[in-house]
């Protein structure tokens, strides 16, 4: 049997927010509220992602003041250039950003500030696909992205919109390895936050482990769900989680097999649903709905 990153990894997992705002851009609250939120609702760290743009001062919000025994923080920031497909600006979250990071030059792309970020050392994620209409043409130009936003929690509450994994499918269909990741991008203006985040295995709460293990796809996505352990023995994958109803095996195209359950803590799936060469990924469903995504592993590979 062998074990699937991140769970083979050393250390434990790390539950985290990657995507928030602050009174730095157009949140709600300030930075120290924004932090303070997190920290007492049982997060372990948060990266606050103000939007960098010009009519906020290109703000990298510095959070450091705020990280405290048992909590810390990641910098980062939404940055933003001209223009998608249907002419919208760019959202690409950046997480792990130098303080003194250059803002957008004048006729700076979308891609290329996204090259930038990643040149940078950020962890890159292509934000909210469904919320503003991003395409398979548009995500296909930012080849250095590391993830898809496959959950975002404001953008499922204010527009129901907040489902990516119809790109990130497209993506990994073509070829694209990304991983999976779920957040709140909360501004505190509705009830907009704690509904989607990250659980990130990592040797230490340190801001440079939890980086690189996000570089490195040693995390999964969740709205409340735990998953324990995914392991593949010979044709089969084990899944071991929290109480679930169902856990799903998908892949390409219609790729699937399902188990179902009342209060399911381990289900064994046939790979052989999946597609020669392709890409399997796990679905772990609670009683009432709430989901948890692993990122894509591919079986032919051992992982």
């Amino acid at each position: 049997m062998t074990l699937l990153a991140p769970f083979a990894a050393p250390g434990r997992f790390y539950k985290g927010n990657l995507h928030t705002h602050s009174t730095r851009s157009d949140g709600a609250l300030d930075p120290v509220d924004v932090c303070a939120a997190y920290r007492e609702a049982g997060y372990d760290f948060l990266a606050l992602t103000d939007h960098f743009l010009e009519k906020f001062g290109f703000p990298i919000t510095d959070t450091r003041p705020f990280r405290s025994k048992g909590f810390t923080t990641l910098i980062g920031a939404e940055v933003h250039a001209p223009a998608t497909e249907f002419g919208e600006l760019w959202h690409i979250l950046s997480v792990g950003l130098p303080l003194d990071f250059e803002p957008t030059a004048t006729g700076e792309s979308g891609p290329a500030l996204a090259a930038r970020c990643a040149a940078a050392g950020a962890f890159v994620t292509i934000a909210h696909p469904a919320w503003y209409g991003l395409t398979i043409a548009d995500a296909e130009t930012i080849p250095g992205a590391h993830a898809i936003e496959v959950y975002n929690h404001t953008s499922a509450v204010r527009t129901d919109r907040g489902d990516g994994w119809g790109l990130l499918d497209a993506m990994l269909a073509r070829g694209h390895r990304l991983t999976a990741c779920a957040t709140d991008d909360a501004h505190f203006k509705c009830n907009d936050y704690f509904g989607g985040w990250m659980m990130v295995k990592a040797d230490s709460l340190e801001p440079e482990a939890l980086l690189a293990a996000l570089l490195a796809g040693h995390s999964y996505a969740t709205q409340g769900p735990e998953i324990h352990a995914i392991a593949i023995d010979g044709e089969d994958v084990t899944i071991e989680c929290s109480p679930a109803s169902s856990v799903i095996l998908l892949g390409r195209a219609t790729a699937t097999a399902v188990v179902f359950g009342s209060e399911l803590r381990q289900a064994r799936l046939k790979l052989d649903c999946l597609k020669p060469g392709g890409y399997g990924r796990i679905v772990v469903t609670d009683a009432v709905g709430r989901r948890a995504w692993s990122s894509p592993f591919w079986p032919a590979e051992g992982g």
